[in-house]
């Protein structure tokens, strides 16, 4: 570097590589570590805040001893590259790093990044989240330490492996205790974080999510909390939402009339989806879903993954970069995620095609916030006049009798199209329902024609049946 070219470096600004400095600190020790946890960067040296030139009483023994000290306060121990440099008679010292491999490096036992122009100072998620990049690793990817395989449900990893069979040409065989080892999630009969998460005997605080209907921002109406395991999380989150949507239907001269629900159902899935397969599993922190009049909003723990910003996020100018890499993998294995790095483009493109506004996406402290909004953008026009349908599934005081079990049915539907293989106990646990009130929906529903087995009890599916067409005369009477 010379003269010129210090210059320049100096007219740019301090940022995300450059800092100044007037003179050698502790502090500058920590933004050489946050340089080697981030991009790279360069300390100048004889620099104040403000660009102007202070120089430096500088000898060669004094520069050795200031990277011996750099040296000997990181770990690993760094050892930055310097330049002196003579611009307009005073003497300015550059001490340069590139990103190191091995992350993250700490000054004493404090780990710091670079945001902008500022070191902040790492979390601990930030602090065991880069580590596991270093080894292309992940937290869930680890061994459980306080779990066995007596704590996980083999009957839900049969559930799994008849899912991914599903979408497989060459269907797994093994018994569910070698098909684990064979995903990893099971080494040396030690199970993994993310196996004991996917396939958890008994509730568990590590995946508990608080789930309310608000009527205001401080009164609850209606409540409850998950504590399944991830795959169950999915539906229980998804209900609970849905009984406190609107429905419409929409005449368009066709024999069936269109529904219409305050949201596209979807996107609205797959939000949960993210949220429960992004979520930080390291904390003690817990989930919460917000349901308001006019919005939703999803909280999950965690922020972005390194490198990562809302901006890009939205641009889709980002590598796919999971913080659980094994529950991504085993989503995506059973079919509910259906490829890496493009959920947020069709998550807006359903929300504008039904004619609302994008998502909102932000990092809110250590967490991340996605908010929907219900109002519909000005002028938009779908199809035909709307013609209220049901009213909101809350208000269970005014409905009927019968209303009340043609909503249960409704939800029973959602469920199984969800998850045809969902068994009657599953649905009773996520619906608040008895076993013998599933029991009877479902032979009405058959009856009905709107659902019909296949296969056994125990092998066997569900499929859900397109409403049978109306009689053409009731049809005429009801327009």
């Amino acid at each position: 570097m010379d003269a010129r070219e210090l210059k320049k470096l100096i007219a740019r600004g301090e940022g995300r590589t450059l800092e100044f400095k007037a003179s050698f600190s502790n502090e500058a020790v920590e933004t050489i570590a946050a340089f080697s946890n981030t991009n790279g960067g360069t300390v100048l040296l004889g620099v104040a805040d403000n660009g102007q030139l202070t120089g430096l009483n500088l000898t060669p023994e004094k520069l050795q001893q200031w990277v011996n000290e750099v040296k000997t306060k990181t770990t690993p121990a760094i050892l930055p590259e310097t330049e002196v440099v003579t611009l307009n008679g005073e003497t300015i010292a550059a001490l340069s790093v590139k990103e190191y491999p091995i992350k993250p490096v700490g000054v004493k036992g404090r780990y710091y990044k670079r945001v902008g122009n500022a070191n902040h100072l790492m979390t601990p998620t930030e602090v065991s989240e880069a580590h596991f990049r270093t080894f292309n690793s992940s937290w869930d990817y680890t061994t459980d330490p306080e779990h066995t395989l007596a704590d996980i449900s083999l009957t839900k990893v049969k559930k799994f492996i008849s899912r991914v069979n599903k979408g497989r040409s060459v269907k797994i065989k093994d018994a569910p205790l070698k098909a684990l080892e064979k995903f990893d999630l099971v080494r040396g009969k030690r199970i993994s974080r993310a196996c004991y998460l996917l396939f958890l005997k008994r509730e568990s605080l590590f995946t508990a999510i608080e789930l309310g209907r608000f009527q205001t921002p401080t009164l609850i109406k209606d409540g409850d909390r998950t504590k399944a395991d991830l795959f169950t999380q999915v539906d229980a989150v998804f209900n609970f939402i849905l009984k406190h949507l609107n429905k419409e239907y929409i005449i368009t001269g066709k024999p069936q009339r269109d529904e219409r629900w305050d949201y596209p159902l979807d996107a609205l899935r797959e939000i949960i989806i993210n949220s429960i397969v992004h979520r930080d599993y390291s904390g003690s922190t817990t989930g919460l879903v917000k349901v308001f009049d006019d919005k939703i909003q999803i909280f999950n723990s965690g922020k972005l993954p390194h490198g990562l910003t809302v901006p890009m996020l939205l641009r889709g100018d980002y590598p796919s970069t999971p913080r659980n890499t094994q529950i991504a993998e085993m989503f995506k294995e059973a079919g509910v995620i259906e490829r890496y790095g493009s959920g947020i483009a069709r998550i807006i493109k359903d929300f504008k095609e039904y004619g609302l506004a994008a998502p909102e996406f932000a990092e809110v402290g250590n967490s991340f916030l996605v908010t929907v909004y219900k109002e519909r953008i000005s002028g938009f026009v779908q199809g035909a006049p709307v013609q209220s349908g049901s009213k909101t599934r809350e208000e269970t005081r005014e409905e009927t009798r019968e209303e009340t079990r043609g909503k249960t049915k409704e939800k029973i539907l959602a469920a199984i199209k969800a998850d045809p293989e969902v068994t009657t106990q599953e649905l009773a646990e996520s619906l608040s329902l008895s076993t013998k009130g599933v029991e009877w929906n479902l032979r009405k529903l058959k009856s009905a024609g709107l659902l019909k087995r296949i296969g056994s009890t125990k092998s066997g599916h569900w499929e859900v049946l397109p409403p049978p067409r109306p009689h053409p005369r009731r049809r005429l009477g009801h327009l």
